[in-house]
């Protein structure tokens, strides 16, 4: 198990202790964990998203924290806020990432359809900036579909 894994089972545990939010140091858990703070920051954007049900909170300098809050929210509501994350442009590999968090809402066949239509080879006859709108398109209309 790699580190980032030991500090997100670390964090998720204190949720589920504190009963759904748990307040941090950067500098203690960096401590504890023998790393640095970019590494905690690491595993803060990429495990502790929106899009996975969680809300940072954070105040930098001396007295500060990070306050990792789990949100529990509605299948609709998450791709409501996954249709607004999504904005004007999408590249492949960000599409990918919003279909594995929505795999469990929208189930296998549907995010591995939705995929397909909004991959490089389906959009490949278009030069690249105009492919990443499109796909925004294809993806945000494809995920309205399913609401």
């Amino acid at each position: 198990m790699g580190l980032s894994d030991l500090i997100a089972q670390f964090i998720l545990a204190g949720l589920e202790q504190s009963g759904g939010a748990v307040e941090l140091s950067r500098g203690s858990l960096a401590e504890r964990f023998g790393c640095v703070p970019s590494q905690i920051n690491y595993v803060l954007t990429t495990r502790f998203t929106p899009e996975h049900g969680f809300i940072i909170e954070t105040k930098r300098g001396g007295g500060g924290y990070i306050r990792v809050i789990r949100v529990r929210v509605s299948p609709r509501d998450l791709i409501m806020h996954t249709i607004n994350a999504v904005g004007d442009s999408l590249d492949a590999a960000s599409a990918a990432a919003f279909l594995q968090n929505l795999r469990d809402v929208l189930g296998g066949l549907p995010a591995d359809i939705i995929g397909a239509a909004c991959s490089d080879r389906a959009l490949r006859g278009l030069d690249q900036a105009r492919r990443d709108e499109v796909r925004a398109s294809i993806f945000k209309q494809c995920l309205l579909h399913v609401l």
